[in-house]
């Protein structure tokens, strides 16, 4: 009785051991966000940047800091957050700590629509809106082909989710290469994915804010499932619909995540399976954990991605892969 206490020794020290790898990771983040706003073509000394944050400071610094730069790093932020807690959840989901969400098609769908929109001449609004529906478009599809006539599994599920994302990456590769040559550079940078043309931060950190708190009373049954769903089934959780509830948001995540700064990939893979690695297997401590490391993390590849060639800029999705691609093989061999 005295492990489940909510007054019992044990049980606050656990509380403690889960608060601080959070709040170092909240320290961290602010940090990010910092040396975001205080770096790129034209640096901002920490004094400027103090005098500008307490309503004082030049003009111009006002000007870049709060309509250029802070928009842009919240943005990053919030589009890291999404992408990681949707990876934690994907590998929950299929018991998978390789998992991604884009490896089951749903940043292909998202970019097929905001190709399709850039190509028939629209822009701004109107491309963000056909990236969020072409990523709903398929998460149903991917559902509805894995579920058939009876129930899903995980690797149904993943399959399925691998053909349709090929069968979207040869629809991209159809459009780009019949698209008009002025139209290119803008599709291609939107496909690397990048913070420059994002509208605003919002969305993206209004719905993390949603999600955290639905995640909340469900980190205890995401833990149980974790196990596999006949443990899940056999200690009360009622395991088709909450794996029904953990597909859809972290599709919303990927969607949400795609409309604002187009295709990304790593995040969602690499920050949940390295946190796992260091902190353990504790949803309670992994979701808020993912929302902070993957926001920082994108935040420091913008950040990066502004000021390796400055004037000009990479896309954040090239800076993304650099530091994936070699931290995915390396957990890759670790896991033989």
């Amino acid at each position: 009785m005295a492990a489940t206490d909510p007054t019992s020794p044990t049980w606050l020290a656990a509380g403690r051991m889960r608060r601080l790898p959070l709040a170092l990771l909240v320290m961290v983040a602010l940090a990010s966000l910092l040396l975001a706003v205080g770096m790129g073509s034209v640096t901002i000394s920490p004094q400027a940047l103090w005098a500008v944050l307490t309503g004082q400071g030049d003009p111009l610094h006002r000007t870049l800091i709060f309509e250029l730069r802070l928009p842009r790093a919240l943005a990053a932020f919030g589009t890291g957050g999404l992408l990681a807690v949707a990876g934690a959840l994907m590998q929950v989901l299929l018991r998978n700590p390789l998992a991604d969400p884009y490896v089951l098609g749903v940043s292909g769908g998202a970019a097929v629509a905001a190709l399709a929109a850039m190509l028939a001449g629209l822009g701004g609004v109107a491309v963000s809106g056909s990236a969020f529906v072409g990523a709903l478009a398929s998460t149903l599809l991917v559902f509805g082909l894995a579920h058939g006539t009876g129930s899903w599994t995980p690797t149904r599920l993943l399959l399925t989710g691998v053909v349709v994302a090929a069968g979207w990456g040869a629809m991209i590769t159809f459009m780009l290469s019949v698209g008009p040559t002025e139209k290119l550079p803008g599709m291609l940078y939107w496909l690397m994915g990048d913070l420059a043309y994002s509208r605003g931060p919002w969305p993206a950190l209004g719905l993390l804010v949603i999600i955290w708190l639905a995640l909340v009373p469900l980190a205890r049954s995401l833990n149980v499932l974790a196990r596999g769903p006949l443990q899940a089934a056999a200690l009360g959780v009622a395991v088709q619909p909450l794996e029904g509830a953990v597909y859809v948001m972290a599709s919303l995540l990927t969607a949400v995540a795609v409309t604002t700064a187009g295709s990304i990939g790593f995040v969602g893979l690499v920050v949940p399976h390295m946190l796992r690695l260091v902190l353990g297997n504790d949803q309670r401590v992994i979701l808020p954990a993912s929302i902070l490391a993957g926001g920082t993390l994108l935040t420091l590849a913008d950040t990066l991605a502004r000021i390796l060639i400055a004037p000009e800029q990479l896309p954040v999705g090239v800076i993304t892969a650099l530091l994936g691609v070699p931290t995915f093989l390396y957990l890759l061999y670790r896991s033989r």
